[in-house]
């Protein structure tokens, strides 16, 4: 599970689990949102048109197009975290990352549920 620091990702309050589309069931109206920053934009929000919380995230055409359709994320943020007990919280650094390699991280991971 990641909890990114990049602005779409903060200013979403999205902890990200990442799975095949396969796997997952969308049910429910919602929206979606692509950020206007980017000229090619990878990823798509979507959120719950009743109550307004971040719900996950798919590939754009483009992302698929160069990819395959082989992720989506959901919004971990939406489970307590004591049923996400064991899990690997990380913090990656997208707000320092350009597009290239792999990701920084900005704070030490930790694994859910073993706080003292």
């Amino acid at each position: 599970m990641n909890a990114c620091n990049c602005d779409m990702c903060r200013k979403s309050g999205a902890r990200w689990g990442y799975f095949d589309p396969s796997q997952v069931t969308i049910t429910g109206p919602g929206k979606s949102y692509r950020r206007g920053d980017k000229p090619v934009p990878s990823s798509e929000i979507h959120f719950c048109t009743t109550c307004g919380a971040t719900t996950h995230f798919l590939l754009t055409e483009a992302s698929v197009a160069k990819f395959g359709d082989t992720m989506m994320g959901v919004n971990m943020a939406l489970a307590s975290e004591n049923e996400l007990a064991g899990i690997e919280l990380r913090y990656p650094d997208g707000k320092s990352w350009s597009g290239e390699g792999t990701f920084g991280y900005y704070r030490e991971n930790r694994v859910l549920g073993t706080e003292g």
